[in-house]
């Protein structure tokens, strides 16, 4: 059984459909990309798994059991956490104070060994605000992982880094993986930036009125690859 499964899932805003019947699986310990260019409703899709926006039709089951019932701020709870495209950190809060508040829910990994994971205790007694934009990536990323997720959605993570923090994010990802141990692995979902030009190499979250529509599962893992070096591959079993 997939740890997360949408079904024929749309949402429209209007007269505009930002997802188009999008049928997906992730599976425990697996990193899944959602790749395609701005519009092509990756944000929405994730925004529709954390319940901040409800499906037109459609079904979406984390863990066996619909999410489709359950309010947004219980969502943490049954064990999804997200980072947001746009950073929402609390400005005047210590980054050791803003990770703390991800471990209010579940507080399963104490927040100052995510800090030393994340090489972020040089600045846990320093204010959010001011933080170098990579940094800022880091603290919500701790904060995200503060509460044990089963699942971790990260929308653009590479969004404004550096190629050097980039190099640096495809290594925290694929260590994070490993984070919760061989009995316990997370499943990562991620968003990715793709052009228009680049139509061969994307897959948009489901139909993407601007691109074909390549459903073949071994173009999206050889694009995840591409941005997560070995990441499609799941870990072997110990």
């Amino acid at each position: 059984m997939a740890l997360l499964s949408l079904e024929h899932v749309t949402r429209r805003f209007g007269g505009v459909v930002a997802v188009d019947d999008v049928s997906l699986a992730v599976e425990s310990g697996q990193i899944a990309g959602l790749i395609g260019p701005n519009g092509a409703g990756k944000t929405t899709l994730f925004n529709l798994i954390t319940r901040l926006y409800r499906p037109d039709s459609g079904e979406i089951a984390f863990g066996g059991k619909s999410l489709l019932g359950t309010p947004p701020h219980r969502i943490v709870r049954r064990g999804i956490a997200r980072t947001f495209q746009n950073v929402e950190l609390f400005p005047t809060m210590t980054v050791l104070e803003n990770v703390l508040v991800g471990s209010h829910v579940r507080g399963e990994r104490p927040a100052r060994d995510l800090l030393a994971e994340l090489g972020l205790t040089p600045v846990a007694q320093r204010r959010a605000a001011g933080l170098p934009f990579g940094t800022m990536k880091r603290v919500e990323l701790a904060r995200a992982l503060a509460s044990g997720p089963r699942l971790l959605l990260l929308d653009e993570p590479a969004g404004g880094l550096s190629h050097e923090e980039v190099e640096e994010l495809g290594t925290l990802i694929r260590r994070i993986r490993q984070m919760g141990g061989a009995s316990r692995l997370p499943a990562i979902a991620l968003t990715a930036y793709a052009r228009k030009q680049d139509a061969d190499a994307a897959i948009a979250s489901g139909y993407d009125r601007h691109l074909p529509k390549p459903v073949d599962p071994a173009v999206l893992a050889a694009t995840v690859a591409n941005l997560v070096p070995s990441a499609a591959r799941r870990p072997a079993a110990e």
